[in-house]
């Protein structure tokens, strides 16, 4: 259960937060920077990216019985999320979104890049916040909560390597397969959000 668990869990987590598609994001947000402060702004996004993963998944539940709202009926909800963001995916709106919020972060010269777009709401978006409350909900006991955490360290430590090698991978890659890795994830991804809807489904009605 472990092991299925902690696969899940990376798999979920790697898809919607997807580190190679924050490539042209990043290459957007730090265009001019020198490459010592593009380090600098990829290791704080991360950072804060984590904090707020990694919060998510301490007190989500919590939080969620503060406002009295049952995990069935989060699990549905989020479920819906996520399959909104896959089909952006598949279809290839995603891309098109995250670039014009990055531009739009530019012409309004937000001083904090790291914090805004890269960490909010591109890494730790909603959907990458509601898919980590609803791993904590799956999971059962401090070693569920454990992997689920070291999960959250690898996808963002990812996202840091990915950044450190931006502008290589994005001309390793191409346009084509940007595009064809991203179609793939987006299918995966809507796959997993429907099952997360079957779960809270079956929840309430059992």
């Amino acid at each position: 259960m472990l092991i299925e668990f902690a696969v899940a869990a990376l798999v979920t987590l790697a898809v919607v937060v997807d580190p190679l598609g924050l490539v042209p994001t990043f290459l957007a947000v730090t265009h001019g920077l020198p490459e010592r402060s593009r380090r600098q702004v990829a290791l704080r996004a991360c950072l804060i990216a984590a904090a707020i993963l990694a919060g998510s998944a301490l007190i989500g539940d919590w939080l969620l019985r503060t406002l009295s709202i049952t995990l069935p009926a989060f699990r549905i909800a989020g479920g819906l999320l996520l399959f909104s963001i896959a089909s952006e995916m598949v279809f290839g709106v995603r891309t098109a979104r995250q670039t014009t919020t990055a531009e739009q972060a530019i012409d309004e010269h937000v001083r904090n890049i790291a914090a805004f777009p890269l960490a909010i709401p591109l890494m730790a978006g909603p959907g990458a916040i509601t898919a980590t409350v609803l791993l904590a909900g799956r999971g059962d006991g401090v070693a569920h909560l454990a992997i689920l955490l070291a999960v959250v360290a690898i996808v963002i430590l990812a996202c840091l390597a990915v950044f450190a090698g931006a502008a290589k991978i994005s001309k390793w890659l191409g346009i084509t397969a940007n595009t064809v890795l991203s179609r793939l994830l987006g299918v995966l991804l809507a796959a997993l959000a429907v099952q997360f809807v079957v779960d809270g489904v079956r929840a309430v009605m059992g």
